[in-house]
């Protein structure tokens, strides 16, 4: 693959950080065509996605460098430019995100269910756009596969960014998370324009995304997602995942209590 797109002495443009932007703005362009259907401020959902990009790849990057911390791994690897410059743990990015996500939301007095549901479809179509640069750069990449399906890293930048395994045969995982993240968009969407409720698109997204990476896991071959007690099928990212669909059930159960409430009110 071509983790450097452009390569002019020592200025770099890498394909990740590239697809990165365009999913952000097909994402924002997305969230304003929501927005606008629920009578939202386009300016404020503005003001909220470049908030939950910065927080999301703060959180990132810190959830990559926790993990590799528990496993042992030393300091000086940890916080090398090398690692750093890595993608991160696209968890870690979600729950800071959506932590920044509801700060801003209460500063501008926006209503939780509709803002909600405004942002998760473009999310998960950010995430899907995401996925395709991690294809690119080599990382996150996938468990030995003896298939047709099989791809092989040859570009050192790929071993030297991410430690992929060159010219090795392995499954093409981050292709298939990105197929999971575009399939999911295609239901939020459907759960949007049929939601009996706000905030239902919100919680479905969770659960969805809870559900895709636990399945995707099963192929991940990538040490950055770290595993727990010695057990291989107990990644970090099944961990949050299961987080992530306990969650989402949560939000369905509150926004569908609320939206009772304000209806018992009314």
């Amino acid at each position: 693959m071509h983790p450097v797109l452009i390569r002019i002495g020592s200025f770099e443009i890498g394909t990740y950080g590239l697809l990165l932007a365009v999913g952000f703005f097909l994402a924002l362009t997305l969230a304003h065509r929501l927005a606008r259907k629920d009578g939202l401020s386009p300016d404020a959902i503005t003001d909220l996605a470049i908030t939950v990009l910065l927080a999301g790849i703060l959180g990132a990057k810190l959830l990559m460098v926790v993990v590799d911390l528990a496993k042992g791994a030393p300091v000086s690897q940890v916080f090398s430019m090398e690692t750093l410059r890595a993608g991160g743990a696209v968890h870690g990015g979600v729950i800071f995100g959506a932590a920044a996500f509801f700060w801003r939301m209460k500063k501008h007095r926006l209503p939780y269910g509709a803002t909600m549901d405004a942002m998760v479809a473009p999310l998960a179509l950010g995430q899907a756009i995401g996925r395709l640069g991690c294809f690119f750069a080599g990382c996150c990449f996938g468990t030995e596969c003896h298939t047709s399906l099989a791809v092989t890293f040859t570009d050192p930048d790929a071993l030297r960014f991410s430690g992929t395994p060159l010219f090795n045969p392995l499954h093409p995982v981050q292709i298939y998370s990105s197929l999971v993240n575009f399939s999911i968009l295609g239901i939020l969407l459907v759960i949007w324009s049929k939601r009996r409720f706000k905030g239902m698109v919100f919680g479905a997204y969770f659960i969805l995304e809870g559900l895709g990476r636990m399945l995707v896991e099963t192929w991940r071959g990538d040490l950055d997602r770290g595993v727990w007690f010695g057990l291989s099928w107990l990644s970090t990212g099944r961990l949050t995942a299961l987080g992530f669909v306990l969650f989402g059930l949560g939000v369905l159960a509150w926004a569908k209590r609320h939206q009772t409430s304000e209806r018992a009110v009314a």
